[in-house]
């Protein structure tokens, strides 16, 4: 028993790493903070944690297959832009149109209420869904290095979303935004279920964030039986070394469209929850670079070799809780902006150091591709 457990400490001493190190500074980060462990803090913690977690997990698929996808928060942009128009609530429906070239483009329009509600959160992850299989496909077909071919097609994703929103605008509804982001105790009064979050038994459960509930059910539902699957263990294997991956006869090209598809899926994810946030869309180009380059950094923190074949989106998830915590420091702290990147690049450094100490132990070199 004891020697299983330290076989498996050591296959996820990444992931152990990263649950640890955010325990110690989220922690830190409570006992600094003037209202201490409060309901209120952690459901503002968990609103700005949760497009970034969504955005690593999105990362995590290509870096598993030794990729880099420079696209996600260019894709994540677009679909915060798309869901701005599409998720208004409006009660005598949201039409369907667009302005191209100078020509109006009209495709119909959504229904009103909940279910036009629905259906646009629907279609905005469906846009999401079909970027990463664009991606997956500029990548296959195109026999182009991931990191070139999602440069090209992040492009045409921040410029259909500039198209979309040239300034930032739009409205989300306002009961799904409440519900959203506030805790499950709101979510329950909104949507009128559960005695409108008054029954005795769900009181135990009302304080906990609804955007922390949607991120584990995203991670359960859609991530652990992905890793589980065929696809997912193939893309490991293309990770570990796809020459031999391909030699066992493996779905190679299959795989990668499959992972890409699930990235894009994320990301989308990350941009409808960026929309209700915000209540808005923006085409924000900075922001998009910027969610790009913490998705790499979380996957790393999370314990994911960049390498391939080893890590996991569960460990990003906890790699973007770290990032989100060191900068919840700077508000405490009033660290002045200027001097927020110092210690923003140092902390990381550290964090990456200590998630990658395992290289420093390996004297054969061969092991880093195990």
């Amino acid at each position: 028993m004891g020697s299983n457990l330290a076989i498996r400490l050591r296959q996820n001493f990444g992931l152990a790493t990263g649950i640890v190190l955010f325990c110690v500074v989220y922690l830190g980060y409570h006992l600094s903070h003037p209202k201490g462990f409060s309901s209120a803090v952690l459901v503002q913690n968990s609103n700005e944690v949760f497009t970034l977690a969504m955005v690593a997990m999105a990362q995590t698929v290509p870096v598993l297959m030794a990729g880099l996808d420079l696209s996600v928060g260019a894709l994540m942009t677009m679909v915060d832009c798309f869901a701005s128009y599409l998720m208004t609530g409006a009660a005598a429906g949201t039409p369907l149109a667009m302005d191209f070239i100078g020509i109006r483009l009209t495709f119909g329009t959504l229904p009103g209420g909940v279910p036009g509600l629905l259906l646009g959160m629907l279609i905005c992850l469906g846009i999401g869904t079909l970027g990463g299989l664009l991606n997956g496909m500029v990548v296959v077909y195109g026999r182009i290095q991931p990191i070139i071919a999602t440069l090209a097609t992040g492009a045409i994703y921040i410029g259909v979303a500039l198209h979309l929103r040239p300034q930032p605008g739009g409205k989300i509804d306002d009961d799904l935004n409440w519900a959203l982001t506030n805790s499950l105790g709101e979510f329950a009064s909104t949507v009128h279920i559960f005695d409108d979050g008054a029954a005795s038994w769900f009181a135990p459960l009302a304080w906990i964030p609804t955007p922390f509930v949607l991120l584990a059910l995203i991670a359960l539902v859609v991530w652990v039986p992905f890793r589980r699957s065929v696809a997912g263990r193939t893309i490991y294997a293309i990770g570990s070394a796809e020459g031999a991956a391909y030699m066992s006869g493996l779905a190679i090209d299959r795989a990668k469209l499959i992972a890409f598809t699930l990235g894009g899926f994320f990301a989308g994810c990350g941009g409808v929850f960026l929309a209700i946030q915000t209540s808005s869309g923006n085409a924000d180009i900075p922001q998009a670079g910027a969610y790009t380059l913490n998705s790499i950094a979380a996957v790393v923190i999370g314990g994911t070799s960049l390498l391939g074949g080893t890590g996991s989106a569960i460990g990003s998830i906890f790699g973007a809780l770290i990032l989100r915590v060191i900068s919840f420091f700077f508000r405490i702290f009033d660290i002045a902006p200027l001097l927020q990147p110092l210690f923003e690049g140092l902390i990381l450094l550290v964090a990456v150091s200590i998630s990658a100490v395992r290289v420093l132990r390996i004297k054969n070199t061969l092991e880093l591709f195990r």
